[in-house]
């Protein structure tokens, strides 16, 4: 079984632009030899994200964050080590070579393998299914009433699911595959009081989520009856599946979106299938109301510019601006929002209008601003003056996020417009309330559909954080720095992360961004800050040794809280003198 060269990892590291993969998740700016930007990883007041272009690694000096340009990808795409090699290589347009993997190596990839072979069998039995099944009939007839065509269907390989709960998995086992991996690739569910497995999708019409390559990874399953809860099934997150990073058709719409330069983000499957039917074939569905970072990243890296037509009714409204403030993190996208007509959605728009109809609603796409204010007096009530001062608490943070320019001086005037206030009174009004910061009306409902809080940012042993300066000053000056790297003992340190850190740094003093890979992601992070450390400032070799002098004190300090009676004496004497030979020593910098 094969697995990545060595040699074609290094291909892809050195083709990697470290600051153009960054800049599609945050906005970086020149920092002298580095790039510093606010961090992709957590809420960042001000820039503490630091990118070196020249060693292609990162680190973020508030939340702690760290490593090369495989791990960043492995990070934000929920991806393994060797998938992030595959996407980068993909991306920039470099060709792997495969060689041989070590067992265990080869016996995941065997496993993932199987996997996707299942996956792709589950697939064309759903395909025939709908095709040839007497019980598919009402299936047929239901996409045929839909207006799909042949064409469209078989390009998308839509199937259909036998209402039997053993009808896929009992010939899977005589196949050879196991239990365990049919609830891996999630075609199957475990009922527990009956001790056995069943199929999990039943009756369903069947819309196969495959990757950008045209992997199938899961499925999405259409209920046909009015029992069917929830209308809408997908499958599990598991080994083969992750609903976050899924977008549907992205491997049909890839070449025809980089063409074009757009793409167009719609909600469900039937968006897409009508909209490919008629030519949109830059289309893809988000699934969902709720757009992901990874999601986000993947539709900015398709094309320049994004449209959001998601549907027409107040759960589609949100949902665009909730996208569009996803998508705002990728400063070199526009972000476009197609209006549907209300109560309609792509696909109907196209049935009524054909596909003159969808283009015309390209073509009056409006910018997330206008956007925004549109859907605030969309929602809210103008009939009376108490109302309207609702109105105008909704309009402060829409405003608030608006960059100062001609869309939100045009935007002013449609709001005071609509209103029947003056400029000045609602510039006046919005200035006030911004002051006073008042509450969200409806909080209930904004809580309800707020996106999840992003992860807790990792943070330091405050206790390392000495430790960690003084291991940049001896990379910074590497014949000093590495005669105290050896001399630092154990006890000197306040962690076992940094005696890691201590001993990867003596074994690769020359270049301490060696085998950055292979290292667990803490000790990536603490590596990766070090050595950004170590190239804004030469340390002399006098500050050196006072950094260790001080180090070995704060050991002692350490060590004679804890100490038995009899020794603490023998300590005291120890941490005086170097209490003394600090002072000495500080004193010549004074």
């Amino acid at each position: 079984m094969p697995r990545i060269s060595d040699a074609s990892k290094e291909k892809v590291r050195e083709a990697v632009d470290i600051v153009d993969l960054v800049n599609h998740y945050t906005d970086l700016r020149r920092n002298g030899s580095q790039y510093m930007g606010r961090c992709p990883f957590h809420e960042d007041n001000s820039p503490s994200f630091s990118v070196n272009p020249h060693d292609k690694v990162y680190h973020c000096f508030g939340c702690g964050v760290g490593g090369d340009v495989f791990k960043f990808v492995q990070e934000k795409e929920g991806l393994d080590f060797a998938g992030s090699i595959e996407y980068l290589a993909d991306q920039f347009n470099v060709e792997i070579e495969y060689e041989e993997l070590d067992p265990k190596a080869q016996e995941r990839q065997k496993q993932r393998e199987r996997l996707f072979e299942l996956l792709e069998r589950a697939t064309k039995f759903y395909e025939r299914t709908l095709a040839d099944s007497d019980e598919a009939a009402p299936a047929r007839e239901y996409l045929a009433g839909r207006g799909f065509s042949p064409e469209v269907l078989a390009k998308f390989r839509v199937g259909y699911s036998p209402k039997a709960w053993d009808k896929l998995f009992v010939p899977a086992l005589r196949q050879g595959f196991t239990e365990k991996e049919l609830l891996d690739a999630g075609l199957v569910q475990y009922n527990r009081e009956r001790n056995q497995i069943f199929d999990r999708f039943r009756g369903r019409i069947m819309f196969p989520l495959a990757d950008k390559k045209g992997v199938v990874r899961g499925f999405g399953a259409r209920g046909m009856r009015d029992s069917d809860k929830p209308k809408y099934l997908n499958s599990a997150d598991g080994p083969a599946y992750h609903k976050g990073s899924q977008i549907f058709a992205i491997d049909h719409a890839r070449r025809p979106a980089a063409s074009k330069k757009r793409v167009i983000a719609v909600e469900g499957y039937a968006d897409v299938l009508a909209l490919h039917d008629a030519g949109f074939e830059e289309s893809v569905a988000v699934m969902g109301t709720a757009m992901t970072e990874q999601q986000a990243a993947e539709l900015a890296r398709m094309a320049p510019r994004v449209y959001l037509a998601l549907d027409a009714d107040a759960a589609g409204r949100s949902a665009a601006l909730r996208a569009a403030e996803v998508l705002g993190a990728h400063k070199d996208t526009e972000t476009l929002v197609i209006q549907i007509p209300d109560g309609k959605d792509p696909d109907e728009l196209i049935k009524n209008g054909g596909p003159e109809a969808f283009e015309a609603a390209i073509s009056r796409a409006v910018t997330v601003a206008e956007f925004a204010v549109a859907q605030v007096f969309a929602e809210g009530d103008l009939s009376s003056a108490r109302e309207r001062e609702h109105v105008l608490d909704d309009l402060v943070p829409v405003f608030n996020a608006m960059a100062p320019g001609p869309v939100k001086e045009d935007q002013m005037r449609v709001a005071a417009d609509r209103l029947g206030i003056s400029e000045a009174v609602l510039r006046e009004s919005l200035r006030e309330r911004a002051r006073n910061a008042p509450k969200p009306r409806r909080q209930d409902e904004q809580q309800e559909t707020a996106p999840a809080p992003p992860p807790r940012p990792i943070q330091n042993d405050p206790r390392e954080r000495s430790e960690r300066i003084f291991l940049a000053q001896c990379l910074s000056n590497a014949p000093v720095g590495k005669t105290y790297l050896e001399q630092l003992q154990d006890g000197d340190l306040s962690t076992p992360l940094m005696r890691e850190l201590r001993d990867h740094l003596r074994n690769n003093a020359e270049n301490p961004l060696a085998k950055l890979p292979e290292l667990k992601p803490e000790l990536q992070s603490a590596v990766t800050e070090v050595a950004m450390l170590s190239e804004r400032e030469h340390a002399s070799a006098e500050v050196i040794q006072l950094g260790f002098l001080q180090l070995e004190k704060a050991g002692l300090d350490r060590k004679i809280s804890g100490a038995p009676g009899d020794q603490k004496a023998e300590i005291e004497l120890k941490r005086q003198e170097l209490i003394r030979k600090i002072g000495e020593l500080s004193a010549e910098f004074a």
